[in-house]
Parts: C-alpha cells; sequence; structure tokens
C-alpha cells in the first residue's frame, strides 16, 4: 500500500497562456477521507505538472483541501516553497528532460499537467514546453501505466490564425500538437480548454462546457482546477476535449450532467 503523510480578456488569455517556470507536483490521497482510490483501492497518486502561477496555486490547495498529500518536482525548490508552503514535499526536476520525469511518475495513477511556456525565455518557450513538455509528460506516463492524464490546454487551440500565435511563437498552434500527442497516447485523458483566466473566488458562478473550439470567455483559476480534480473522479470526464469558460451566472454546476454533455474524441 502507498503511504500518505497528513498533511480585459485578451490580456487574461496572454496571460494564462505565457506563465515562466515549470514544476511538477504529485499527490497522493490521504486515508479514509479520500475521493479518488487506485484501481487496487489504496489511496492514489496524483502527479500535476504546472507552470509557476496561479492555477498551479489553485490545483495544489484544492487537492490537499480534499485530503491529497502533494509533492512537488521543481526547478527551485526554496523558491516554490515561498508560494506553496510547507505542507508540499519538494523535489528537483524539468519537464523538459525526459529522464528527470521517470522516477516521479513510478507509481502514479493520474496525471495533471498545466504547464506553459515562457514568453522571455527561448529554452522555455512553446515548442519546448507545450509540445515537448507535454510528449515528455506523456512518455513517462505511458511507460508508468498511470490511469488517467488531464492536460489544461486553452481555448484557440485549433486556431492556426489566431493573433497569440503570431505574437507569441505559434504558442497555441504548439499547445494543439501536445494535446494531439496525449490524444493519441493510447492513455485515459481528458483535455481541458479553458478561457482567459482570472483571479476570481471559484466554485461560485455556474459553468459552461462547450466543443469545437468556436466559443471564448473567461473563467477563475480555481474553477480550473476544481475541473481537472473532477475530471478524475467522473468517468464521463474520460476521453474528452472541450472548452470552459463562466457563464456569468451566480449557481451550482452538475458536474455529471456537464462532463456527460461532451462528445468523446473530438478534437
Amino acid at each position: 500500500m502507498k503511504k500518505c503523510r497528513s498533511l480585459d480578456v485578451v490580456r487574461d488569455v496572454a496571460r494564462s497562456l505565457l506563465i515562466t517556470g515549470v514544476v511538477l507536483i504529485v499527490g497522493c490521497t490521504a486515508g479514509a477521507n479520500s475521493s479518488v482510490a487506485s484501481e487496487s483501492g489504496d489511496a492514489a497518486v496524483t502527479l500535476v505538472a504546472g507552470a509557476t502561477g496561479g492555477t498551479r496555486r489553485a490545483l495544489v490547495q484544492n487537492l490537499l483541501a480534499q485530503g491529497y498529500e502533494v509533492r512537488a518536482l521543481v526547478r527551485d525548490a526554496a523558491a516554490a516553497q515561498q508560494v506553496l508552503g510547507g505542507d508540499v514535499d519538494y523535489r528537483v526536476g524539468d519537464v523538459r528532460e525526459l529522464e528527470t520525469l521517470r522516477a516521479a511518475m513510478t507509481g502514479v495513477d493520474f496525471v495533471i499537467s498545466a504547464i506553459g511556456a515562457s514568453r522571455t525565455d527561448p529554452k522555455n518557450g512553446p515548442e519546448a514546453v507545450d509540445y515537448g513538455g507535454v510528449k515528455n509528460l506523456v512518455s513517462a506516463a505511458s511507460d508508468a501505466g498511470v490511469q488517467q492524464f488531464v492536460l489544461v490546454s486553452s481555448i484557440g487551440a485549433t486556431q492556426e490564425d489566431h493573433y497569440l500565435n503570431k505574437r507569441f511563437n505559434n504558442i497555441l498552434m504548439w499547445k494543439f500538437k501536445g494535446e494531439e500527442v496525449l490524444r493519441n497516447s493510447g492513455l485515459i485523458y481528458t483535455v481541458v480548454r479553458p478561457g482567459g483566466l482570472n483571479n476570481d473566488p471559484g466554485n461560485e458562478e455556474q459553468l459552461i462546457f462547450a466543443q469545437g473550439d468556436n466559443s471564448s470567455g473567461r473563467i477563475a483559476r480555481e474553477d480550473v482546477a476544481l475541473i481537472c480534480i473532477k475530471a478524475l473522479q467522473i468517468p464521463t470526464a474520460r476521453n474528452k476535449t472541450f472548452e470552459t469558460f463562466s457563464s456569468g451566472q451566480p449557481g451550482s454546476n452538475d458536474w455529471q450532467a456537464l462532463f456527460g454533455s461532451l462528445k468523446p474524441m473530438l478534437p
């Protein structure tokens, strides 16, 4: 048994796509309060890969709140600890280097990737991170027998003529290539394409799930985190690709109905 210890819209879109730094986070549910279990019945281990920023913090905070223990594989452990605090176990690694991922992936049941490119460091550009980093994570996850991989991409990923591609080194095109690697990997997957990210409180507004990549909107980072975690818990989330944003209307969400409304295998 695995052992756990207690523990404006355009600007928003651009900011959410172009976050500097890469971090990997591994978590496992803790004991009787766990909401997700592995196929063996043991506490499920969830690896989260995410760029430095609000979405990652929201993922970590919500994983911890739901009883997951979190272990982070980071480039700078001291800097990451200043952001995430002492309830996380830090390990050093890099999504651009496949061999640094294998040990972190050992024993992992689920993966959530929210990695994103830097606009200032060419070594951390879209090709290297949004495509290469995802490719490496998928490869390591496949070799480790991971049960499900959740990828945070972006609205507009299929739109080659999108202005963000021209301004930011084809970032959306590279995100789409990363999605395709996952969809063709044989892994059970969920691809989440959020709209422009904001720091509004999560779980307060009704969300919209859409397909076809012809919609737009804004969404709280915390809601993106909640969607990713729900995708691990609801079977109808498997092998789905979809866009998501807030309706702007207050209210709760019927997660079963939202995921159940989606068609499978739609890029």
